[in-house]
């Protein structure tokens, strides 16, 4: 061999390479990584996650579960997780059966194989913002052209304007959160229902934060006989307390779930996971137990930053949007030094907390009426900012 060649080969494999040096795809070129911050703070109020971990009876059966699981561990897992997919179809009512309920690693999977069914080259989906940061993501990723319709500024859906533009873009797939996030605002099914009328395509209402809504409130599960192009989304991140499982799920037509099957990877839910949720699922009352509290925290965190004199958009979910601030990221930073870490998102000058247990809403309570009373830090206040967040 030329020595002067593999002293070639070393300078090149010596050299550190950078995003740059690799032949990344077009539209990915300067992107970053979605994400929170994921920060060791002593009150995590950013993610709208559930604040109570499960009770040890749950956490003794779901140790059993995962015993089994390992004792099988050679094999591959139910490649369609049937059973799982019952227990869930038990979960939502509604006459719904396995078939006509998919699962996923979270509602992000779930969404992303819709994309993957039912968007792609040449196809369109849309939404109605401000709504959750990952739909564009999942447009990109399945090389699905991307629209997006203005909510009114108290975030909820014009349904005349939702008509008109559905009708003029004739998207393939139309997703509509509710409650929605970052905002919180729910849909009332008179407009979900003129959007499904309007659809050429399919509908997606996803409903991950359906059991924090206000009771009485209306699911889109009670829409699906009436649309077969319908499908509703949940999640078991946020009620049941269940972030670290990833666990998401989809309801609709058994048609809509076939074409789901059709683009997920093979053994995609892995035995543990399928385990871990059953378990879950059969103690879905104490799992539960405490979405009460959270939404009489979510309530009385909306009176009490209305009563510091802030915008609050009315919320359904586990979480407040509010502001508005001249430095809303200012804000941010002052509250994460003392301790408590909120989530910078949606439109400009906002900000969105979660609801957490007592001791961490007394923790933002006092943090951000520090900030807010500091008179050296009165240019955080926003004032007279508009719904862009311009003055």
């Amino acid at each position: 061999m030329n020595p002067d060649a593999v002293g070639d080969a070393e300078s090149i494999t010596s050299s550190p390479i950078t995003l740059d040096d690799l032949p990344l795809r077009p539209e990915l070129v300067g992107e970053q990584p979605y994400g929170a911050p994921q920060l060791d703070v002593p009150h995590l109020l950013n993610v709208n996650e559930n604040p109570y971990p499960p009770g040890p009876v749950m956490i003794n059966e779901a140790q059993q579960a995962v015993a089994a699981a390992m004792a099988s561990m050679n094999r591959y897992p139910d490649r369609d997780a049937l059973g799982l997919r019952a227990d869930l179809a038990g979960y939502l009512g509604h006459g719904l059966t396995a078939d006509q309920v998919w699962a996923a690693n979270g509602s992000n999977e779930v969404m992303l194989h819709v994309l993957q069914a039912f968007g792609g080259p040449g196809r369109t989906a849309l939404t109605f913002s401000p709504s959750y940061s990952m739909y564009p993501e999942y447009a990109r990723d399945s090389h699905t052209g991307w629209t997006t319709v203005a909510r009114r500024d108290d975030f909820t859906i014009d349904v005349d304007h939702a008509v008109a533009m559905i009708t003029e873009q004739q998207p393939d797939v139309v997703l509509v959160a509710s409650p929605n996030n970052p905002t919180g605002t729910a849909t009332d099914l008179a407009v979900i229902i003129e959007i499904c009328r309007a659809a050429p395509g399919v509908v997606v209402v996803d409903e991950a934060y359906h059991e924090f809504a206000r009771p009485g409130t209306p699911s889109a599960l009670e829409l699906l006989d009436q649309f077969p192009r319908l499908a509703v989304s949940r999640t078991m991140s946020k009620a049941f307390a269940f972030a670290g499982g990833r666990l998401g799920y989809l309801a609709a037509a058994s048609a809509f779930v076939d074409a789901l099957r059709i683009v997920r990877l093979p053994y995609h839910l892995s035995a543990v996971t399928q385990a871990v949720a059953r378990v879950a699922l059969a103690h879905a009352d104490q799992m539960l137990r405490q979405v009460a509290a959270l939404r009489q925290e979510r309530d009385a965190i909306a009176g009490w930053l209305g009563a510091q004199g802030l915008q609050v958009a009315e919320s359904d979910a586990n979480f407040v949007l509010f502001g508005r601030f001249a430095d809303r990221h200012g804000v941010w930073q002052l509250l994460l030094e003392r301790g408590v870490l909120i989530r910078e998102v949606g439109p400009p000058g906002w900000l969105r907390v979660s609801a957490g247990t007592p001791q961490d809403m007394a923790a933002f309570r006092s943090a951000l009426t520090e900030v807010l009373d500091d008179p050296t830090l009165g240019r955080l206040r926003a004032g007279s900012l508009n719904h862009d967040g311009e003055k």
